[in-house]
């Protein structure tokens, strides 16, 4: 673009240019070239230099200088101040001032100009290749933080899908294969394809992904024609589910815009790979894709491995816990129990309930292993287990909980636990409670009333002194109330408070011990970040005795 009010000054300097191979842009004041560049900006072809005149009529060439170094639009488009009166170092320092590359004096040799525009463009575009590479580094840096802070897989592709597109400006999908074979996908929502893709779309990824990198590991870019690419999503490339081998998609060339760039990464051979996709003409990101690849590939490794072994402990579970279904069936009295797993992002925790007949009445358990892992699923197994057969020989709570502590002290020694027991004799509603740093059961009338049960102590596994038994009685209409901490505790919450609102729900809960259960999960539990156990009691007629 040349600014100049003088005609042929103006036409000069154009065809100076034109002779050079450059194409021309003439304007007579700074306001005609203010809306040229507002046209051609919209238009997305701006100008590579202006040659601006520091003697315009409407304002100085330095003030038009400094109007587009301030706009974010033109602020690296590259200014040339000229003029053709003699002037000192003090005007040239003026325009340098003001934003200006360079300052020329006309009229000057047309060699001098042309250099004088090369350097100016060149200069630019070495400014906009800097910009674009720190762009893109900031850009990696926080999709790396983003595909780290997934919790879960279906999390992991989608923020690692919508990052791979915003480093390349394209479409993008993730892909995930988990240990069974099962593919996980996440798609941008950046121009997405409208074909959607479909399980035999999903199983030719997982081929290509694992024949492209069979012998590999670390990190693999590469770009894949359109008829090895499925269609749906990030191109419109057409199936290619019958293509044997990789080398054969040389012999068939796609057409403009189909295919597919890929990012492919694992941090071993024998783990599964992860892959980046996005378009083909995105080839300038394949580094950065890359990288991003490899963050992906490092957190899948930890989310696959943490989803396995919270099926195992998911497991254990289920398989050594009486089934909520299925209450065990106790003489003189009527058990209902609940357990909810945590919610899919959050760990495994240790939480138990158990219901056992003995030969001095019901003994109820419920706790919690502290901690949540695996370990924390096992020990759980353990005192369970512990339970039922102290509990043969002596059923009082008191020795109960002191033996289990003796147990944790002595087989784990740098695990503890929370617990409460108790004895319950049903033809006397006798009930004899203690309890081991957990939250006390809660006895609920039948006229709305709900009181705790004043029975504390230290936690299991710390070998300390522990309070004696606290006694109570329950009517024949009393639900006695059991719940690990799950069902109430929340990060910031005070726990009295927590308790406070748990006791004033089981008081306004429907009659009914089922009814009972229910209310309070749908009140407390429902997507929690902890395990939930809940075991509830009422005395009934004696009936013959099983154990569970």
């Amino acid at each position: 673009m040349v600014v100049d009010d003088v005609p042929a000054s103006r036409y000069a300097l154009g065809a100076v240019l034109r002779r050079a191979g450059h194409r021309v842009v003439l304007a007579a004041s700074a306001g005609e070239a203010l809306i040229e560049l507002d046209v051609r900006l919209r238009a997305g072809e701006l100008p590579d230099v202006a040659l601006v005149d520091v003697g315009l009529p409407d304002m100085s060439g330095y003030d038009l200088c400094r109007r587009l170094k301030e706009s974010p639009t033109t602020a690296a488009l590259p200014v040339v101040h000229f003029s053709a009166a003699a002037h000192g170092s003090v005007d040239r320092c003026r325009g340098l001032d003001a934003g200006g590359e360079a300052y020329l004096t006309v009229p000057a040799e047309p060699e001098e100009i042309a250099a004088v525009v090369r350097a100016a463009a060149r200069g630019a575009r070495h400014r906009s290749d800097v910009q674009t590479r720190a762009g893109r580094l900031s850009r990696l840096a926080e999709a790396v933080l983003d595909v780290q802070s997934a919790g879960c897989v279906r999390e992991l592709v989608d923020a690692a899908a919508a990052d791979a597109a915003g480093l390349s400006g394209a479409p993008a999908a993730a892909f995930v294969l988990g240990e069974e074979g099962e593919i996980h996908c996440g798609r941008s929502h950046r121009r997405l394809p409208a074909v959607l893709p479909g399980p035999d779309e999903l199983e030719s990824v997982a081929r290509l992904m694992w024949r492209l990198m069979s012998g590999r590991s670390g990190v693999h870019t590469t770009t894949v024609p359109g008829p090895l690419w499925p269609t749906g999503f990030v191109g419109t490339a057409r199936h290619a589910a019958d293509v044997a081998d990789v080398a054969d998609a040389a012999a068939v060339l796609p057409g403009p815009g189909e295919g597919a760039l890929l990012a492919l990464a694992r941090t071993r051979e024998d783990l599964a790979p992860v892959c980046l996709a996005t378009a083909a003409y995105a080839e300038d990101c394949a580094a950065h894709l890359g990288r991003l690849a490899h963050a992906t590939a490092r957190v899948a490794e930890r989310l696959l491995m943490y989803e396995k072994e919270r099926h195992i402990a998911l497991t254990l579970q289920h398989s050594f816990l009486p089934r909520p279904s299925a209450p065990p069936h106790l003489s003189g009295a009527e058990i209902v129990v609940r357990y909810e797993p945590a919610s899919r992002q959050a760990e495994i925790g240790g939480d138990f309930y158990a219901a056992l007949s003995t030969s001095a009445g019901v003994l109820t358990g419920i706790g919690d292993v502290v901690g949540h892992s695996l370990e924390a699923a096992t020990v759980m197994v353990e005192l369970r287990h512990a339970l039922r057969a102290y509990c043969i020989e002596d059923p009082d709570p008191g020795r109960l909980a002191a033996r289990l502590d003796r147990m944790l002290q002595h087989h784990h020694p740098d695990v503890t636990a929370t617990m409460c027991l108790a004895l319950v004799d049903p033809p006397s509603g006798r009930a004899r409670v203690a309890n081991a740093g957990h939250i006390p059961p809660i006895v609920v009338g039948d006229a709305g009333t709900a009181a705790y049960v004043p029975a504390s102590g230290p936690l299991l596994g710390l070998g300390l002194d522990r309070p004696p038994p606290v006694e109570t009685r329950l009517a024949r209409a009393d639900r006695l109330l059991m719940v690990t901490d799950g069902l109430i505790e929340t990060r910031g919450t005070d726990l009295a408070v927590s308790m406070e609102h748990l006791r004033v729900a089981a008081a306004a809960a429907p009659p009914g011990l089922t009814a009972l259960c229910d209310t309070l999960l749908e009140c407390f539990g429902r997507e929690r970040e902890d395990d939930i156990a809940l075991l509830a009691l009422r005395l009934t007629a004696a009936e013959a005795d099983t154990e569970q």
